[in-house]
């Protein structure tokens, strides 16, 4: 146990007198922040660990303010600022995006669904205008205001992490002048207000029907359309149109019941917004995907080009950006961010998982080849006491298998093999090909590890996936 884990469990018998029976590390996310969940009896709460002071002290002074205005954020329940830590109310694992994720299927989004990002939208404005009145804005960080230097923060961000490795030819002085043109136009809107900054289905949790607020501490002054835009406009969430303008206009509404505002002059300023947030979204999955490697945040730009290509379709700023809009454009033409989609009905891919002591599951296909990867290296939740009894699909293995980088180096392997013989299998006219994932008892790494290999290749292909754990009885097709 290292020292940051050391000190939350010190922390946490401190506080309830015993300690944590449950240690469980939850995902890492697009930040240097690390988040545990600890339980003890009826006792579970969230052990937070972030290296930036100035962070956790904007993170604890904004969460007691908003709490004196009853909006649903967690509770800082322990904290010990020398060691960067504290603890916070568990709101458990389930995010909107998760409920968003669940209807991506379906022909629209249902009613219940609408109901929340409505009740969402008006707690947004508690945030902004409400409690964000008498906040506190001298615990901002790394900057008060989100103000035309902050823009061209995330602007040149943009250009950095995302343009300039993506290959796409411009011309960097006509661009840095449309930058220039851009934050003058946006910096005329109003800008008084608490901005949320990242307020996403991400960080928006789920405790029943009701929606709870995290990840705030980056907060500062702003103008209130840009947390609307980054509500909305999320790339993975994928909102519809419909959708998208019926909550712009049920927020407005319930705005101007607190404040006077021009509704045609708003939603003028409102697309610019818009548009800074989809191009700040960009330099993110630049920066964590191309630079960090972290592929997820690389398949992510498709999604984010479908919200710029219905931007430039339906919507004109009163501002020219030729250059931005062409270097954008030009981008989402590359072949460097085409996730390939092969139209066939002709191959099934069977995935298993197994158990070493019960042998290697036999190709019952008649083709023969394929792959079997031994999954016996990697680290193993079965040796652990609170996790030997779930299997890889259950969210506690799951949180702790995404925190382990063998794991992540072991399957970004095991795609690139799979979509090798895929591709060739495909083009060839193959009908099957089997890949079977072993570990010792078939319930925690050869499942999961399946189910990841599943998910990739059927968001990357149009084939037939058999998912099979043959230790759980357990038959999924897809």
């Amino acid at each position: 146990m290292n020292d940051v884990t050391h000190n939350l469990g010190k922390l946490f018998e401190h506080k309830f007198d015993v300690k944590p029976d449950t240690f469980i590390p939850l995902p890492i996310s697009g930040s240097s922040r690390r988040y545990f969940r600890m339980v003890s009896g009826d006792n579970s709460v969230i052990g937070a660990y972030n290296l930036i002071t100035r962070e956790n002290q904007a993170f604890v002074s904004f969460t007691e303010h908003f709490l004196t205005y009853g909006l649903a954020v967690p509770q800082v329940i322990a904290q010990e600022p020398d060691s960067h830590i504290y603890l916070l109310s568990d709101l458990g694992n389930t995010t909107l995006l998760d409920k968003v994720v669940e209807q991506s299927n379906e022909e629209s989004f249902s009613d219940d669904l609408l109901t929340i990002y409505k009740r969402i939208v008006e707690d947004l404005i508690g945030f902004q205008v409400i409690a964000g009145r008498s906040l506190d804005f001298s615990y901002c960080y790394p900057r008060k205001k989100f103000d035309t230097q902050a823009m061209l923060w995330d602007l040149n961000y943009f250009k950095y992490y995302f343009l300039k490795p993506s290959g796409v030819d411009f011309n960097e002085v006509e661009l840095e002048k449309d930058f220039q043109q851009f934050v003058e136009f946006l910096s005329e809107a109003d800008n008084e207000y608490f901005m949320y900054r990242d307020f996403q289905a991400r960080n928006i949790m789920m405790v029943g029907d009701d929606p709870w607020y995290i990840d705030y501490q980056g907060g500062h002054k702003g103008a209130l359309q840009y947390d609307l835009a980054s509500l909305l406009f999320q790339a993975k969430a994928a909102l519809p149109d419909e959708m998208r303008g019926i909550l712009l206009n049920h927020y407005i509404d319930k705005l101007e019941k607190h404040i006077d505002i021009d509704r045609e002059q708003f939603k003028i300023f409102y697309n610019g917004f818009v548009l800074i947030r989809l191009v700040q979204v960009l330099g993110a999955y630049g920066f964590r995907g191309l630079f960090e490697g972290k592929a997820h945040f690389i398949r992510s730009i498709p999604l984010a080009f479908k919200n710029l290509e219905w931007f430039f379709d339906h919507v004109n700023i009163p501002v020219p950006l030729p250059e931005l809009n062409q270097a954008l454009k030009k981008a989402m033409l590359s072949d460097k961010f085409k996730i390939p989609v092969i139209k066939t009905e002709n191959l099934t891919v069977n995935i298993t998982s197994f158990s070493y002591k019960k042998g290697i599951p036999t190709d019952y296909s008649g083709n023969g080849g394929g792959f079997v990867f031994d999954c016996r290296a990697l680290p193993n939740p079965g040796r652990m006491e609170d996790l030997r009894f779930f299997s890889g699909k259950d969210q506690e293995v799951i949180h702790y298998f995404e925190y382990q980088s063998e794991i992540s180096d072991f399957l970004n392997n095991v795609f690139k093999l799979s979509e090798q013989s895929v591709k060739e299998y495909l083009e060839r006219g193959f009908k099957n090909l089997m890949i079977s994932f072993g570990c010792t008892g078939g319930q925690h790494r050869s499942v999961y590890c399946s189910e990841k290999l599943a998910e990739y290749l059927n968001n990357n292909y149009d084939i037939h996936v058999i998912l099979t754990h043959t230790e759980q009885k357990n038959w999924i097709l897809k």
